[in-house]
């Protein structure tokens, strides 16, 4: 079985605690939202107490270009990025030539190339080491990362498998876009890097941890693709949620469980 070799996350510099961000979505949506008082205990039901940002709370205020916006995930995730890769090599006791394999996962901004390369580029690794760049997974796109990841390092027992997972989440607020979605959004999401290495069963790794991958599976329910998601606007990342979500996950949590820990064992 492939292992977790090691991990590692970034600590993002800017952290907000949530009613101070409350007080400023209150600031931003009072004037267009007329909903905004019969909302605001959203904040207060996550039971977030504090957010990671990559930039500070005022940066949000003010009006930036989806363009801007995207160079600055491009900025900030290749910067970070690094610093995580680098961490995870130095715990696991690795030199960067060992890496057979690039996983980046990511659904908050574009580059292409896509980060993979840009990683790859800027740390010199392995020039022909295998590239898998995973876009539009969402809040699910560490977990299926993790899984592709250790797919292949079950195909290549000797494989040690980076994998980097990205969500600037911040950066996709648009600052006049005053539905409830947009809305919603500000009261849970948050940023966050990290990193990991995948080992295979023959893969030469001093440390190892002890998280062995035993199985896994994803399954796409019909007709739910409109759920959550992004639509893709002029001014960027237009979030999409649906009051159905709870739903589907009461509906279908005690179905799924059974049978993945039967498949599991």
């Amino acid at each position: 079985m492939p292992v977790l070799a090691s991990i590692a996350t970034i600590d993002l510099p800017f952290k907000v605690p949530q009613q101070e961000i409350k007080a400023y979505a209150n600031r931003m949506f009072a004037t267009s939202f007329p909903e905004v008082e019969r909302m605001l205990p959203a904040f207060d039901n996550t039971g977030i107490r504090m957010r990671n940002l990559c930039r500070p709370l005022d940066y949000y205020y003010q009006p930036h270009s989806f363009r801007d916006r995207n160079l600055d995930y491009i900025d900030i995730s290749l910067t970070c990025s690094v610093q995580a890769v680098e961490a995870c090599l130095a715990s696991a006791g690795l030199s960067k030539e060992a890496i057979t394999d690039v996983v980046f996962v990511s659904s908050t901004g574009l580059a292409t190339p896509g980060l993979d390369a840009l990683i790859i580029n800027k740390m010199r690794l392995n020039p022909t080491a295998n590239r898998m760049s995973i876009f539009g997974l969402g809040c699910g796109g560490g977990v299926s990362g993790y899984a592709k990841a250790s797919t292949l390092a079950i195909a290549n027992p000797r494989a040690v498998v980076l994998l980097v997972a990205v969500e600037l989440c911040s950066l996709t607020f648009m600052r006049n876009d005053y539905s409830k979605s947009n809305f919603i959004e500000t009261t849970l999401f948050s940023d966050g890097i990290a990193a990991c290495l995948i080992a295979g069963d023959e893969a030469a790794v001093p440390c190892r941890q002890p998280v062995a991958f035993v199985a896994n599976e994803s399954r796409l329910y019909y007709d739910t693709l409109d759920i959550m998601g992004w639509e893709f606007m002029d001014g960027g990342f237009k979030v999409l949620f649906s009051p159905g979500i709870p739903a589907i996950i009461e509906n279908h949590v005690k179905e799924i469980l059974p049978l993945s820990c039967k498949r599991a064992a």
